[in-house]
């Protein structure tokens, strides 16, 4: 599996579909918010297993009852920690494709001239704030060589070179490591300033 651009599953079969799927991918970093890194982006490689298929199919996806694809996140071992509401999301992100793509996720970037456009683009998705779509451009140019121009300012700090901030970052366990630190990192210094805050709030209130 040489082609394997993507390890952010630490799974080679579920990797190997994020390298390969567009629609895996965008569905991967919809699911990645509160579970493991790893357990979200092997979601898509669960999905298509669940589904009988070799890869996701936005239209197919999208016509799905709701609650049959609800439940089939929910099966055991779930696809996400809030299987119902990520079946919902996934369900309008393919809805999304269908309507402006054709279904097609690659044409969310395939034509793109700059870098601001495509960050426009990911950000009308369903379930991509600013953030998730900054990640998301970085992942595409970092991972998948889509590069256009001023790719990295659009993607902001994500976008630079030889850091470990997110999933754009990780080539295999010892970079999920460090980005695993940097998120940890983050968090502890917001909950240090927040608490400050309350301190501070306190003593002049």
């Amino acid at each position: 599996m040489d082609d394997i651009t993507i390890r952010l599953a630490q799974q080679p079969e579920a990797d190997a579909l994020l390298s390969r799927s567009p629609l895996a991918a965008l569905v991967g970093m919809l699911l990645d918010q509160q579970v493991p890194m790893e357990w979200a982006f092997s979601g898509p490689y669960t999905i298509a297993r669940r589904l009988g298929a070799d890869d996701l199919d936005a239209d197919a996806i999208a016509a799905m009852d709701p609650e049959a694809f609800a439940a089939l996140l929910s099966q055991k071992p779930a696809v996400h920690r809030y299987p119902g509401s990520m079946a919902k999301r996934i369900q309008q992100l393919c809805a999304y494709l269908v309507e402006h793509y054709d279904g097609d996720a690659e044409a969310v970037w395939r034509d793109v001239a700059s870098g601001d456009e495509l960050l426009g683009r990911l950000k009308a998705l369903p379930g991509f704030g600013e953030q998730k779509a900054k990640i998301f451009l970085a992942l595409l140019g970092k991972r998948l060589g889509v590069r256009p121009k001023g790719w990295r300012e659009a993607a902001g700090d994500y976008g630079r070179a030889n850091v470990y901030r997110s999933a754009a970052d990780i080539t295999g366990p010892e970079s999920l490591a460090k980005v695993r630190e940097f998120k940890q990192a983050q968090k502890a210094a917001a909950k240090e300033a927040k608490g400050a805050e309350g301190a501070a709030r306190r003593t002049t209130g």
